[in-house]
């Protein structure tokens, strides 16, 4: 694996002014599903399950947008 390959997985993505909208619309419709397995599913494990796939699901979205959307030039 070449260094700029780690340095990029595992380097800072700061949110911009146009990407941080685009968290906010992830996150708010994570939590709204997140919501609706809360009010609708049985607390089992496999709630818990569902409800944790679907915060990793938020986070690699999350990371889609923070990695391959460029900051706007500012």
């Amino acid at each position: 694996m070449e260094k700029a390959d780690l340095d990029y997985r595992f380097g800072f993505h700061p949110a911009a002014p146009d990407t941080g909208p685009k968290h906010d619309r992830i996150r708010a419709a994570a939590r709204e599903f997140a919501e609706v397995i809360n009010e609708v599913a049985p607390d089992s494990r496999q709630k818990s399950l569902a409800v944790t796939a679907l915060e990793e699901s938020m986070h690699w979205a999350n990371a889609a947008i923070a990695c391959n959307e460029a900051p706007a030039a500012g």
